[in-house]
């Protein structure tokens, strides 16, 4: 499957058509953003990174009988994936309370939650994400009750079963952020599950494996990267 003219370039990824027009291709960029796209840089292999580690966890998620979006990988950091259109509700589970947790809340850094925080955001950079409820999701005709319903359903399953996954490579999972999207009449996972879209703890040293290195300049970015796939897809380092 060939890439053909451009769909739509974020601030991470390139979405490409294909001589299908169910299938489209995902490239995943060495870009990267933070704090609304006011902080940029570029790191080599990032996009790499991104895509193995996200085609191992959709791989995952699939065995475990979550619908995704993902086909296969057409190269090292292109992704076959199914066109779907994408319901602007950005899924946030949190495990872990930190970040804007305890910005905006009276969390102590790093509390294990008792039971998942689930929060969706309406997806509009202009407006900075703002958190929506159900009723607000409905009234912009987002969602409909019972999709609402299915995607945290979805969320909190694969929560469980990323946690799981990870914590066997000495990984916490504080939170992680998911989009959905409309597959005919049914919802599936989309986007990406990658270092960019999840916080990532070492378990024994607490360090930040994830994006938090490049928000707070913690230190070598790619190194943090290079270290979750050397757990998630070792395979790629043979």
């Amino acid at each position: 499957m060939k890439k053909t003219d451009e769909l739509y370039s974020g601030k991470a990824k390139t979405i490409y058509h294909t001589e299908d027009p169910n299938l489209l291709i995902m490239d995943f960029r060495d870009s990267l953003t933070a704090f609304d796209g006011e902080k940029k840089s570029e790191v080599p292999k990032k996009g790499y990174y991104n895509a193995q580690i996200s085609k191992k966890l959709f791989e995952l998620l699939e065995e475990k009988g979550i619908k995704t979006h993902y086909r296969e990988m057409v190269a090292g950091n292109e992704m076959l994936v199914d066109t779907v259109s994408i319901i602007l509700v950005e899924v946030i589970v949190r495990n872990i309370a930190t970040g804007s947790m305890t910005r905006k809340y009276p969390f102590e850094e790093g509390t294990v939650l008792d039971e998942p925080v689930i929060v969706m955001d309406y997806k509009d950079d202009s407006r900075h994400d703002p958190m929506l409820n159900e009723d607000i999701a409905i009234a912009l005709g987002l969602a409909t009750r019972e999709e609402l319903a299915g995607i945290r359903q979805t969320a909190l399953k694969i929560n469980e079963i990323l946690k799981a996954y990870l914590d066997e490579r000495g990984l916490l999972l504080p939170d992680f952020k998911l989009e959905f999207g409309r597959r005919g009449t049914e919802v599936v996972l989309g986007d990406e599950i990658s270092c960019d879209t999840c916080r990532l703890w070492d378990k024994e040293t607490g360090d930040s494996l994830d994006k938090d290195v490049f928000r707070f300049d913690k230190g070598d970015l790619a190194a943090a990267y290079r270290e979750v796939a050397r757990r998630i897809v070792p395979e790629i380092f043979d």
